[in-house]
């Protein structure tokens, strides 16, 4: 639960401007100089400190010295110095503050340094085969359009892009000749490659996160067929995990208009195409017409297809 605070740090923004109205009101009009209630100054400005993590010093100070004054002159302490007590107010609140802005500042890092290793793991498995360099990073790009035009939050993206980086990574158990043969499989190779979704998940299963947030889902299922007729678990309709069924969209679209070693790369409307026709057989019909409908807007077309183009 607090993880998911944590993703939006945009509610401890508006906790803090709650908070600070509500303690103003309280000690100015309901409950005049009761000091009992300089608490939720205290957690105002730890709020202040995780809602602004990411602004400039002067920011984040000239709001604490705006809450010190509101705690300071509505909640009147008995003291002789009052300069000497509001500098101990305001040095300890600064202090809360930034000690508040640097634990959202250590959160955000450990998440941009995950992905920063999910993206260096996926380009090491790309790299294996020169066909498919980038293969993952624009799978999870592609993914990733696919979930902001169906409208899922931030955290739902996030998820699709990290399982996109890592859904082929139990191709790292599949033996290189296998995955560069130039020619058609044989039906005993074809079998080791339908392993990876399997290999994949035993690798990373032991992640915790990835159990809650769907990335093994992307890793296991994207593989899987709306008809059921799909592996490794023959999975059918929406008992597919959505985050698979967008993933598997994605995944067909970049292989189809990349280069690989037994062919060249399709033409963009043939391939777009081939993804109409398998609406509802191999692909969830609903995103597809999401997915197709990124290429249809008249007045946005141009751009779409520019921002899909994004082999290196």
């Amino acid at each position: 639960m607090f993880t998911k605070w944590f993703n939006h740090h945009e509610y401890f923004r508006y906790g803090f401007f709650i908070l600070l109205i509500f303690s103003f009101i309280l000690n100015s009009v309901v409950l005049q100089n009761h000091s009992n209630f300089f608490i939720l100054y205290i957690i105002s400005v730890i709020f202040l400190g995780i809602g602004f993590y990411n602004k400039p010093a002067w920011y984040l100070i000239l709001f604490t010295v705006f809450v010190v004054s509101c705690r300071f002159f509505l909640i009147r302490d008995q003291e002789d110095n009052l300069l000497v007590t509001f500098m101990i107010y305001l040095i300890s609140y600064l202090l809360i503050t930034f000690i508040s802005a640097g634990f959202m500042l250590n959160v955000q890092k450990v998440k941009d340094d995950n992905l920063e290793l999910t993206t260096a793991l996926a380009n090491a498995l790309d790299s294996r085969d020169t066909y498919t360099l980038h293969h993952s990073e624009n799978v999870a790009k592609y993914g990733v359009k696919i979930a902001e035009k169906l409208n899922l939050s931030k955290e739902e993206c996030s998820i699709i892009r990290i399982g996109g980086l890592l859904h082929d990574i139990g191709k790292i158990g599949v033996p290189e000749h296998i995955l560069t043969k130039p020619g058609k499989l044989t039906e005993d190779e074809y079998n080791v490659i339908t392993t990876h979704p399997t290999i994949g998940y035993e690798i990373i299963k032991h992640v915790t996160s990835f159990h809650r947030n769907g990335v093994l889902d992307i890793v296991l299922y994207h593989h899987e067929r709306y008809d059921g007729k799909g592996y490794p678990a023959g999975l059918k309709g929406e008992e597919i995990p959505l985050v698979a069924r967008i993933i598997s969209v994605a995944d067909t679209f970049d292989a189809m208009i990349s280069r690989r070693v037994y062919r060249e790369e399709l033409d963009l409307a043939f391939t777009l195409n081939e993804i109409k026709k398998n609406k509802g057989t191999q692909f969830d019909p609903e995103i597809v017409d999401v997915f197709l409908s990124l290429f249809e807007d008249e007045a946005e077309g141009k751009r779409n297809i520019h921002v899909f183009n994004l082999k290196q």
